[in-house]
């Protein structure tokens, strides 16, 4: 019994507090609303979720509108106490008939008490809450001022919250002078912002609207002639345009959409959303873009970057195109086209999964038809023409037959598995997999390449770490999520060859654009020249950039990666490095073991050979054959020339016995 008393005593003390709590924040809503801010990485306020935020008083909204909203969303607002029962009684009628939940019941004050303070989450918790606080609002505010809280704070789509700035950005004037008709279609969008907004659906904004008129007709709020007149009446909408800056509103719409995808349309005032994003690496990415597009003069041309941390997944840094006023489509998140042999990478990894090394041969190349342009004519004269090359010759040329040969050597379920796995979904099982025909967004692809500087782990996206409410209470805390993918062994190797791609092979550029530090990447071309890509890591950053046309069409003759996308993302790697945790070499784990090759033949050297580091896990083959490429000293001569015998004979000797067929 004592403990039932004190439990009670205990929960009616919280609810004291928590009456206490929110009767203040309340009372303080007389000198308005704030507004929910996104904080940089290193907590400084960086921009608020409403950005045209324009409160006005009740009197200078007008009435028809404020008749409007009361008819459509809540037609008892004066008549009841924050909470409508009757409304809750057809509510919950309906919904027992009709088996599901297919209508609400919250009033003008709930909705109001919901935007200011709590999540969009439906639960029961949520909306005793609501109705809780629907209560408190009524006991403290007048109706007018509960009327004017909501007007200023209802969320109207296109990023437009309050029916001052909606006004304005839809017709170009205030809210005081709205028409009729006006004022029935920005009613009409607050049930569903996104579905009906007027510049996304206007045919559905105007029938809402015709919804909203009955509705006023019905509480005779305007005569029939009336409504019938505000419907021959079809205002224009303006164009929309975008209220952020050129190149930062597509990231901070990426960040207001991730938030809206967790708490809905409402926002609550003087609530903190911490993101991932690194304020001069986010700098650094938007003057690489300005300044790579403004190189390359070329009218109309797009594009896109977009950078994350390879360990965590943190999203540092994002741009969606060449201007957010002219034209708000994300090309990083949105666009989806092919990234040409920036795929070839996981094509490659499965090669390494599957038991090759990265000095493994690749056969038979000759007998396969050439597929696509090639981005690379080696240099090296002995190699012209070749009939097996390995596979780190072979990726550091962007060889589109070796790409093909290892395709189908090591089947397309497997490389369609890891490329689902790494977030590269509905890609196509055609033989063409491995040239990068399917359709990837630059996102996408660049956090699948964090795997490699990664050690094998795949990372989740993240972009907003926490959410803090103006109380101090977290309605979001989100965690790193790991997933091993590939093996820390077959990572490396891939990194070690994509750092060869960046010191001799078609990413080279970085190299003559200034880029001293550990990288590696690919470069990436379409067959007809529609996209360009580089997508590439260092060991605290990986970044991906496209370059092309919205409208895909031939940039020119040599619109290559190599040429297009490469230079941006080298000065922004160059520039953000400064702002990152210096970049380290990569080391090898203790699993691979280091063997010393010809960098031409990929064999045993010999004196005057060129050398490089190569990397074999257990079970990998390690070639025995000495550079014939190369001259050596008289020992190493000899010992080639016998080597070249000894294998010669047993060549021999299979074919007599039959043991190659």
């Amino acid at each position: 019994m004592f403990g039932l008393v004190v439990a009670v005593a205990a929960a009616g003390l919280a609810g004291l507090a928590w009456t206490f709590r929110y009767s203040l924040a309340i009372a303080g809503l007389r000198r308005g609303a704030g507004d929910t801010v996104f904080c940089w990485a290193d907590g400084q306020v960086w921009f608020r979720m409403d950005e045209q935020h324009h409160e006005v008083p009740l009197a200078s909204i007008a009435p028809s509108l404020r008749q409007a909203v009361v008819a459509i969303e809540d037609h008892r607002f004066y008549h009841h106490l924050g909470i409508d029962p009757i409304g809750v009684g057809r509510a919950v009628g309906h919904n027992v008939r009709d088996q599901q939940v297919v209508e609400g019941a919250s009033t003008l004050t709930q909705q109001l008490a919901r935007t200011l303070f709590l999540s969009n989450s439906r639960t029961w918790g949520r909306k005793a809450q609501e109705a809780a606080l629907a209560l408190l609002l009524e006991a403290q505010l007048s109706k007018d001022q509960i009327l004017e809280l909501y007007l200023n704070r209802v969320y109207l789509s296109g990023g437009v919250y309050g029916v001052e700035p909606m006004a304005e950005r839809l017709y170009g004037k205030h809210a005081r002078d709205l028409t009729l008709a006006e004022s029935a279609v920005i009613a009409g969008v607050i049930r569903a912002p996104s579905a009906l907004s007027p510049w996304s659906n206007p045919e559905g904004a105007i029938r809402r609207s015709r919804v909203v008129l009955r509705r006023m007709v019905e509480e005779r709020m305007i005569s029939a002639d009336e409504a019938a007149a505000a419907e021959r009446a079809a205002p224009t909408f303006r164009a929309f345009v975008a209220p952020a800056g050129a190149r930062s509103g597509y990231l901070r719409e990426y960040l207001r959409q991730q938030f809206r995808n967790r708490f809905g349309g409402d926002h609550p005032p003087d609530w903190r959303a911490q993101t991932t994003v690194v304020r001069p690496v986010q700098y650094a990415a938007e003057q690489a873009v300005e300044r790579g597009l403004r190189r390359l003069g070329i009218p109309d041309l797009e594009a896109a970057l977009v950078a994350f941390d390879p360990a965590t997944g943190d999203l540092v840094a994002m741009v969606g195109g060449r201007d957010f006023r002219q034209s708000p489509f994300n090309r990083s998140t949105r666009s989806r086209r092919q990234p040409g042999s920036a795929f070839k990478p996981f094509v490659y990894a499965v090669a390494l999964a599957h038991g090759l090394s990265p000095a493994s041969p690749v056969r038979g190349l000759s007998s396969i038809s050439p597929q696509g342009r090639e981005e690379w004519v080696p240099r090296n004269a002995h190699l012209e023409t070749q009939d097996e090359m390995t596979l780190r010759a072979a990726l550091l040329e962007s060889n589109n037959r070796a790409a093909v040969a290892l395709q189908q050597a090591v089947g397309s379920k497997a490389i369609l598995e890891l490329a689902s796995r790494l977030g590269l979904t509905n890609q196509p099982d055609v033989p063409s997999l491995a040239l990068g025909t399917g359709l990837v967004s630059p996102f996408d692809l660049t956090l699948a390449y964090a795997v490699f500087p990664n050690g094998g782990l795949r990372v989740r996206p993240r972009s907003i770490v926490s959410v803090v409410t103006g109380q101090g209470g977290r309605v979001l805390e989100n965690g790193v999520e790991q997933e091993r993918v590939l093996s820390a062994e077959v990572a490396f190797e891939m990194v070690s060859m994509l750092e060869d791609v960046v010191a001799r092979g078609t990413g080279s550029g970085a190299r003559q654009a200034g880029v001293r530090f550990a990288v590696g990447g690919k470069t990436g071309t379409t067959d007809d020249f529609k996209d360009a890509w580089f997508v590439g890591f260092s060991s605290s950053l990986v970044a991906g950039v496209w370059v092309g046309f919205d409208r895909p069409a031939r940039i020119g003759d040599d619109g290559f990666g190599s040429r297009l996308a490469l230079p941006i993302w080298s000065e922004f790697m160059r520039q953000a490095a400064g702002a990152l945790p210096p970049p380290r070499a990569f080391e090898p784990p203790p699993g691979l073991r280091q063997e010393t090759l010809c960098s031409i033949s990929y064999l045993r050297p010999l004196d005057e050979c060129p050398t490089y580091t190569e990397y074999f896990k257990a079970g990998d083959d390690v070639p025995s054959e000495m550079c014939p490429v190369h001259g050596g000293s008289l020992r190493q001569r000899t010992e080639r020339a016998v080597g070249g015998l000894i294998d010669a004979l047993g060549r021999g000797l299979k074919r007599l016995f039959g043991g190659d067929k």
